[in-house]
């Protein structure tokens, strides 16, 4: 059994920027972790996964050139940095994780832990 923990998110002004840091409980360096969001309403969507050796970063467009994903296997640790932050980006923040050699990364299903979110609000 894995345990995520994440923490970082609040209350931020439009432009501004959080990091959101996802600690893992068991070994980290088989893991492949990402980032989810759900706005209220909303479906929980994907955000942004990095591979387990920390290289090949992927994003959903709407945050393409605004936050960073990245990890720290010694710390067994994920982070995404948020910069320019948009109104829109409010949402609690979820980090997943899975053991899979071969997954699509946007889809929930294929996750087999998760943390409790992290809420980010950003107002205009």
């Amino acid at each position: 059994q894995v345990q995520l923990v994440e923490s970082g998110g609040g209350l931020v002004q439009a432009g501004g920027s959080l990091r959101l840091s996802c600690a893992a409980s068991r070994t980290f360096n088989s893991l492949i972790i990402s980032w989810f969001r759900q706005a209220p309403g909303k479906e929980r969507e994907f955000v942004a996964t990095i591979s387990r050796i920390g290289s090949r970063p992927y994003y959903v467009d709407s945050v393409k050139g605004r936050f960073t994903i990245s990890r720290d296997n010694a710390k067994s640790t994920v982070y995404l940095q948020m910069n320019s932050l948009k109104p829109e980006d409010t949402a609690v923040y979820y980090c997943a994780a899975t053991y899979r050699l071969n997954l699509s990364y946007e889809k929930r299903n294929e996750y087999d832990y998760w943390g409790q979110g992290t809420q980010v609000t950003v107002s205009s």
